[in-house]
């Protein structure tokens, strides 16, 4: 095409007298073939060596980038998530922990009215022994005081009389006040 292209054009230029670019310039044909040539072969070399692995390496890196981008985002979401998560586990234990005290303020409330309940317990028996205990030395007490003074009054008794008494008489008259010193 070039060429007709300058065909055409040295022969419009020789009609007219004057020199055509081929003249003019000094072009010749062979060293324009063989430029072409070198050209479109130095053209393919360096597409198919240096261009092609170029824009597969470019296109690689692309890819590459595209799906680290696609993991960052997905590693955002799970991120998110995960936080999302942790919140609602943190949340979760604060209410274990808060359901855990309630229920030892309860149970530590339960033993001490347990405990108190028992001590009034052991209390009110410690106070019924205690007044069963005086009631038996009261009673003891005022058996004993009896017999004292039932000796006394046989004593004074034998004594006013000035007269010894029997072991019979002194049984009677012990039994007697006895008697009389229970009724009272």
């Amino acid at each position: 095409m070039l060429s007709l292209f300058l065909a055409t054009t040295e022969a419009a230029h020789a009609a007219a007298g004057e020199p055509s670019i081929v003249e003019k310039f000094g072009i010749e044909w062979h060293y324009i073939v063989w430029q072409i040539a070198s050209f479109l072969i130095l053209f393919v070399v360096l597409y198919k060596f240096g261009i092609k692995p170029t824009v597969a390496t470019m296109e690689e890196r692309n890819k590459k980038i595209e799906s680290g981008l696609k993991h960052a985002e997905e590693m955002q979401a799970k991120l998110a998530a995960a936080a999302q998560e942790s919140a609602q586990v943190v949340k979760n234990a604060h209410l274990d922990a808060q359901k855990i005290v309630d229920e030892a303020r309860k149970a530590s409330k339960e033993y001490t009215d347990k405990q108190q309940a028992e001590a009034l317990q052991r209390s009110a028996d410690l106070l019924a022994k205690a007044q069963q205990a005086i009631e038996l030395e009261h009673k003891k007490m005022l058996n004993d005081a009896r017999g004292e003074i039932a000796r006394l009054v046989v004593t004074t008794t034998e004594r006013v009389l000035a007269k010894k008494l029997t072991d019979a008489d002194r049984a009677a008259y012990n039994d007697t006040a006895a008697k009389e010193l229970a009724s009272l």
